[in-house]
């Protein structure tokens, strides 16, 4: 199937991660004028009204952009709906996301017709992220364009799958928009993932650690120090199994060798989430990769570089 036409503006086939807390405009202008889908959750944009603001913003911002450089258009972007039943803002985060016409719907944590005919109706795209070929498949019946297989190593709420297996189930009954999650940092990793069978890389940790980021310093250096050893997965938290960083977990007071079960049927979505995020941080497996601090525009090059490089060793020397 062929991708849709937002998708065939990427200059380079990643898509950044929406980022609990830390992506914010700054964040996904940096990454859109670099060629990579750029992402947010609804919900970083505190209060509720923020998020029109927040909208105006990069749609003013990216469209300059392109004015300026018809050659190179800035790639598409992509807002975050937490769909599931305790997020009470979905309806609000919806109508203003349908008023600047967003043209990229990522949903996580249910699957619900009713956003994805939001999009539908003014020309937007919906990408479900899912952990298992179950999930994908409801999805899929339920109206997304494309799937975000969330595979074991990813940061944030991630599944136990191996990417593998997991984009392997997906490609026996699903032949449209695919991307992979699952501790991908480098160009190499990119081109592994499409590889597999994906169209897409999903890229989050290594964003933590850029300029843009609305991270904390020391979250930033606990990725660039981290290895995949510092990966604590566990559902304490949130109620949701999720990848979090070992020594953000030790610094709280708590053990992360022994972490109690969480309970699914307590979590939240809102300010009481958002203070459990902001002191105890998230990552993926792939953060080894990481080495330092840098500008969003930087990563991608990086990113670029290594795709490339990659590309001509398995071509024998021709990219």
């Amino acid at each position: 199937m062929a991708l849709p036409p937002v998708l065939q503006r990427l200059w380079l086939p990643v898509i950044g991660a929406p980022l609990f807390i830390v992506s914010n405009p700054d964040l996904v202008i940096a990454q859109c004028k670099a060629g990579v889908v750029g992402s947010f959750p609804a919900l970083n944009a505190r209060p509720a009204a923020m998020l029109d603001e927040w909208l105006a913003r990069i749609t003013g911002e990216l469209g300059e952009h392109d004015a300026r450089h018809p050659d190179r258009p800035a790639a598409p972007f992509a807002v975050n709906q937490i769909v599931h039943r305790s997020n009470e803002r979905l309806s609000h985060d919806l109508d203003v996301c349908a008023k600047f016409r967003v043209p990229i719907m990522i949903t996580s944590l249910g699957a619900r017709e009713e956003v994805n005919r939001t999009a539908h109706e003014y020309g937007g795209i919906v990408l479900h992220d899912v952990i298992n070929a179950a999930f994908a498949r409801k999805a899929i019946e339920k109206g997304a364009d494309g799937l975000i297989a969330v595979a074991a190593g990813a940061g944030g709420h991630a599944g136990s799958v191996s990417p593998f297996a997991l984009v392997q189930e997906i490609r026996t009954f699903f032949d449209g928009p695919l991307a992979l999650s699952g501790a991908i940092a480098t160009g190499g990793a990119v081109l592994a993932a499409q590889a597999m069978g994906a169209d897409f890389a999903y890229v989050g940790s290594a964003f933590i650690a850029t300029a843009e980021a609305n991270a904390q310093e020391g979250h930033k250096r606990m990725i660039v120090d981290g290895t995949s050893a510092d990966i604590v997965y566990t559902d304490f938290f949130s109620g949701v199994l999720a990848n979090f960083l070992r020594p953000s977990v030790i610094r709280a007071g708590l053990d992360p060798d022994n972490l109690p079960r969480g309970d699914k049927s307590q979590m939240k979505i809102g300010s009481e989430e958002a203070r459990v995020w902001r002191d105890v941080w998230s990552a993926g497996q792939g953060i080894a990769a990481v080495t330092e601090v840098v500008p969003a525009a930087s990563l991608v090059a990086r990113l670029a570089d290594e795709y490339g490089a990659a590309r001509a060793r398995l071509l024998g020397g021709s990219a």
